[in-house]
């Protein structure tokens, strides 16, 4: 294949342009916020996890506590009744005892439903601690979440805008170059990943390897229009001063 070696050193504008191409998408992929974003959104599921959980345990004590309250409510009621039918006229002495014997019951069962309802009240209070404390843990976590997710989208907005210009770039290069030679560093690019490279030195800046002395004498007897390829990596190998033939 046969190129200007002005159009041959177009390739290389070209490979620097997909280099930096390539550098942009491996930044989008590597950003450190996207291990960030997962640690932060595991951290708010964690924390919903367990908010859920105190909320539970809270609503289940509310619930115990409320029976307590109406067993309690009811022994009272039921004393107060007895009582007053004990200080009422007319009743037997067997009635009394009735009634006397039922009153120590109730405030036998008074005691422990109270002994009962207080250490449930102690464990709401403590619960009540956890569930505070959960509630910050999840909202410190969505913030970490939200300031993270604004950092990866800004970093992301930035790739886009130098990709973009990148982009622009690239066409600007790509209509000068002639179809089957940009054809060929597709190929080389496709198959390499990297489609052109400068010789400096008697080395390839793509493999950074230096040529032989076969493959120097033979660059050397090459037209400069001769497209030629390094024999390491097989890109497109661009002859300029520097090149030391």
């Amino acid at each position: 294949m046969k190129a200007d070696p002005a159009v041959q050193r177009r390739l290389l504008d070209l490979a620097e342009v997909d280099a930096e191409l390539s550098r942009l998408a491996h930044r989008r992929r590597t950003l450190p916020e996207h291990a960030e974003l997962t640690a932060a959104e595991a951290a708010v599921r964690e924390a919903k996890d367990k908010l859920v959980e105190v909320e539970t345990a809270a609503g289940d004590l509310d619930r115990d506590i409320r029976r307590l309250e109406r067993d309690v409510d009811g022994v009272r009621s039921r004393t107060q009744r007895d009582n007053q039918l004990l200080a009422g006229a007319g009743i037997s002495a067997k009635q009394a005892a009735d009634l006397q014997h039922e009153l120590e019951t109730l405030a036998r069962r008074q005691a422990v439903l109270e002994d009962e309802q207080l250490e449930i009240m102690e464990q709401r209070e403590a619960v009540g601690s956890d569930l505070e404390h959960s509630r910050v843990v999840l909202a410190t976590a969505e913030h970490e979440l939200a300031a993270v997710t604004e950092r990866r989208d800004t970093a992301l907005v930035d790739i886009d805008t130098a990709e973009a210009g990148r982009r622009r770039a690239r066409e600007e290069v790509v209509v000068t170059i002639p179809a089957d030679v940009l054809a060929a560093y597709e190929r080389r690019r496709e198959q390499h990943g990297v489609g052109a490279a400068a010789l400096i030195a008697r080395r390839c800046q793509a493999c950074r390897l230096e040529l032989d002395r076969t493959a120097i004498a033979e660059l050397k007897a090459a037209p400069a229009d001769d497209v030629v390829h390094c024999e390491e990596c097989g890109v497109i190998l661009v002859r300029t001063e520097a090149s030391g033939l």
